[in-house]
């Protein structure tokens, strides 16, 4: 991999976040030198050893991938020096504050980013990517506190969550409105300062917080850190001559026995957005704080009805931010991609998604959304994460018997928008990618294989390693390419990544052959390497296959608990987790069912408990969303 390294990247993000640490924690750096290592076969994205940090190979990047990438890898390189300072300079007590370690690392990496490298737009990354992983953890029956318990080394191994990373770092960003971001940092240089070298709980970063603020902040850590669940915020008003004559916004909480629910002090703005010159613009902009059930707004009484109103704008909160009719009828009609700026339109795209997982939006019309907008979408990565989610969403939201003209709808406009994108650059890249991902019919996919055997060709389009892969996988889902062909392109490239991405594709096969041996090598073959596992992992299960892996739905329930005694924590949670059977519309019914009973039985390992159990949930979601879907037909 030596010949693809990009040093000079790499160092100007790592000289930028020396420098802006340094600056906003005014404590210099304490181990001496800093070592980064790019680690094959690694276990995690990266891992903070003081003085040398350690990487996933993957993030050397061999063939050409879009800006998105590289902002995730920037993001990457940043978190883990802060890690320097909150986690090996000062260090939690025990795991029941492993947040402090993850969530600190990821909001101040945030910080850095937006203002020290060329992502300025980094805010919108995290409310599209961070916040999503949060909502969805934060919503399944395992849900847990930001500080919660940590009664031994297992529960703390799967609490390295969306909990703890993600809503940890969107709730320290609330706390940042909260006290103002001046006080927090100055807040956290005292905390640097006292405890340097040493060892804390959630109660010493409060007290510090709390001196360089003047807010006590006891009632906000019980409210935000000590109880699990999120919150929904909905616009409630009356309209008389497209102006308001009241405004209120009312506050909901989860009623289920995984959460608390409690309504939570939030500092937000509102933001009201109108067209102009076929652009959303904001017009105004009010910040208060929401709390409890009803909030009423009397700044928007006597105000014009705008097309789009957000109630979480600039997302300095964390919760579900609902849309009114109007708004969402802007939205519906083009109004995302007429959105100037990049955080609103994550924003709204956010607040779909949500709704459609929530089976408050049927699927089809989330997906005629994201057809609609993702081509007038100019942040790469927002484009490239509503695809998937569209992609996700037919998957498992959406009614099987009209999912395949979702399908066909999002590759008509991926090789529509493919062939109108500027040859070579990443909107060319990231649709061929949704080409891929969307390919059913025999014309898309005879594109895909005249690309990959140089009888087609597309001005500007890259045809290397990762791309040839991704075709190949493409087209092996769709069995329309078989082993011989798979062993000619690893003999092609016969890298590690090669390896990997040939086990992916081989797994993806529709032949019960291939699902039998991938079926093996992930439970059963413990002499498999944990990047290889994963790369089969990956490829059992395809959308189009449900008839053909219907069969180790039971299977699963039966053998799970002896390869969690077995492996280890790490191999055993990405088989649990990547071979949940949530991949069957028909027997979903009979998923949750074996779910039950297994969950019923003695003696099942905490941790394991808590995985099959949010697998669960997730086909209990599924279910609902379909029948929203179908019932919209």
């Amino acid at each position: 991999l030596a010949e693809f390294l990009d040093p000079e990247e790499i160092f100007e993000i790592t000289r930028a976040g020396f420098d802006f640490y340094h600056r906003v924690f005014d404590y210099r750096y304490p181990f001496g030198k800093y070592d980064q290592l790019f680690v094959p076969e690694f276990n995690a994205g990266a891992m903070e050893n003081a003085g040398c940090v350690t990487f996933l190979e993957d993030y050397v990047f061999r063939s050409k991938v879009t800006d998105a990438r590289r902002e995730r890898r920037a993001e990457t390189i940043l978190h883990e020096m802060a890690h320097m300072w909150f986690g090996d300079l000062v260090t939690m007590r025990w795991w029941d504050d492993l947040w402090l370690n993850e969530s600190f690392a990821t909001y101040a990496s945030m910080l850095c980013q937006t203002n020290a490298t060329q992502w300025r737009d980094g805010w919108t990354t995290f409310a599209n990517v961070e916040k999503t992983w949060a909502y969805r953890q934060d919503q399944l029956p395992s849900t847990h506190p930001i500080a919660t318990d940590a009664p031994d080394v297992q529960t703390a191994e799967v609490n390295f969550d969306g909990i703890t990373y993600a809503k940890g770092a969107s709730v320290l960003k609330q706390l940042g409105a909260y006290v103002g971001v001046d006080a927090f940092l100055a807040g956290l240089r005292q905390y640097f300062q006292e405890h340097a070298y040493g060892n804390t709980t959630l109660a010493d970063l409060l007290s510090a917080l709390e001196k360089s603020s003047g807010r006590d902040l006891g009632e906000w850590s019980k409210l935000w850190l000590e109880t699990a669940g999120i919150n929904t915020l909905r616009p409630e008003f009356t309209v008389e001559d497209g102006k308001y004559t009241s405004f209120a916004i009312v506050q909901s909480a989860p009623d289920d026995v995984a959460t608390s629910n409690t309504l939570r002090p939030h500092r937000l703005a509102v933001g009201l957005y109108e067209d102009r010159h076929d652009k959303l613009f904001r017009v105004d902009r009010i910040e208060l704080d929401v709390t409890g059930p009803r909030t009423e707004v009397p700044e928007l009484v006597g105000k014009s009805q705008p097309a789009l109103l957000l109630l979480n704008d600039d997302d300095l909160t964390y919760c579900k931010a609902r849309l009114d009719d109007r708004s969402f009828a802007t939205l519906r009609t083009g109004g995302i991609g007429r959105l100037a700026d990049s955080l609103p339109r994550a924003l709204a795209w956010t607040s779909a998604w949500d709704m459609t997982r929530d089976g408050e939006l049927p699927t089809r019309e989330y997906v005629a959304l994201v057809v609609e907008g993702a081509k007038h979408e100019t942040d790469i990565g927002v484009m490239q994460s509503i695809i998937r989610h569209a992609l996700r969403a037919l998957d498992i939201y959406a009614d099987p018997t009209w999912a395949p003209t979702g399908y066909a709808a999002i590759a008509d406009a991926s090789a529509a928008s493919l062939h109108a994108a500027l040859p070579g650059s990443d909107q060319q890249l990231a649709w061929m990618h949704a080409l891929l991902g969307s390919a059913r019919t025999d014309e898309h996919l005879g594109f895909t294989r005249g690309l990959l055997d140089g009888s087609a060709t597309l001005d500007g389009l890259a045809v290397d390693d990762d791309l040839r892969w991704a075709m190949v996988q493409s087209l092996a889902a769709n069995g329309a390419i078989d082993v011989p062909t798979i062993d000619a392109e690893l003999d092609r490239d016969p890298s590690a990544a090669g390896r990997r991405n040939a086990a992916t594709a081989r797994a993806l096969l529709p032949t019960p052959e291939a699902k039998a041996e991938a079926w093996r090598l992930a439970l059963h073959d413990d002499a498999v390497p944990n990047a290889m596992q994963k790369a089969v992992i990956g490829g059992f299960a395809h959308p189009t296959q449900s008839d053909l892996i219907a069969p180790y739905m039971q299977r699963y329930f039966e053998e799970v608990a002896d390869l969690w005694e077995r492996r280890t924590s790490e191999l055993a949670q990405t088989a649990v987790v990547g071979l949940f059977p949530s991949w069957h519309a028909t027997i979903a019914p009979d998923t949750v069912a074996a779910a039950d009973a297994f969950l019923a039985a003695p003696d099942v390992p905490s941790a394991l408990h808590r995985l099959v159990l949010e697998g669960r949930s997730d086909v209990v979601r599924a279910l609902r969303a379909r029948e929203v879907d179908a019932a919209a037909s």
